[in-house]
């Protein structure tokens, strides 16, 4: 019994260290981690390989943009504004932009989710605005709105009906067992409004908020393309 144990330990060792050698392999060459960073290496060899081959000041290489991140980073622009002054800048207007779309864009889906056929009958004027991009309202920002205003208006239609559509669809989709049960119990329209709708429709307001704040991030960039004070 002892030399059969004896004998076979040696082959327990060898395949627990080829175990080990393979969980390794498969944790660390083979994760999405690692794959991940070739990518980005093969990107910046090949951005480097085209700069090169086109020799344009149009196509600069990784190492002058790195340079010119850390120019702007310590010293700023021409006109004196560093890197952190521009972020600080633009999350304001995006933060104001979004709040402005959570504080109307929330109230008003639950407000016509409620009452669905005011969206019904007003559909005819919601879904042609709704399909505009935000970026061709510029125009009638620039004749209109001044400074701040501009970057705030343009960040709210952005994010404002992702936050109204997804509030407003989410209504109708309460469960009606819910708001039969608490009828029944004699609850009223405002505490079946908070402690059952809201609650209900609450993943589908955040979800809305997470898309419009991802619209307002990319509303930003052309917010910024037309000028203006802060």
């Amino acid at each position: 019994m002892s030399k059969t144990e004896t004998s076979s330990s040696p082959q327990n060792e060898v395949i627990v260290r080829a175990k080990v050698q393979e969980s390794f392999f498969e944790k660390y060459v083979k994760s999405d981690l690692t794959f991940n960073i070739l990518v980005l290496i093969a990107f910046v060899g090949l951005w480097t390989l085209v700069a090169k081959l086109a020799n344009s000041m149009f196509i600069p290489t990784p190492a002058t943009v790195w340079a010119a991140f850390l120019k702007l980073l310590s010293h700023g622009d021409v006109e004196g504004y560093t890197l952190g002054n521009h972020i600080y800048v633009s999350l304001i207007r995006i933060l104001a932009g979004f709040l402005l779309a959570c504080v109307i864009g929330i109230p008003l889906g639950l407000w016509m989710g409620l009452n669905y056929k005011i969206y019904t009958r007003s559909r005819a004027l919601i879904e042609p605005i709704r399909f505009i991009p935000p970026i061709a309202w510029i125009p009638m920002a620039i004749v209109l709105l001044v400074g701040f205003s501009r970057y705030a208006f343009l960040i709210w239609l952005g994010a404002f009906f992702p936050i109204f559509i997804n509030t407003l669809t989410a209504v109708p989709r309460v469960n009606p067992v819910y708001v039969n049960v608490a009828k029944v119990v004699g609850a009223s329209r405002g505490l079946i409004i908070r402690k059952i709708i809201i609650p209900s429709v609450l993943p589908d307001i955040i979800s809305g908020m997470r898309v419009g704040l991802g619209v307002g991030w990319m509303c930003i960039v052309a917010a910024e393309m037309i000028g203006g004070e802060a």
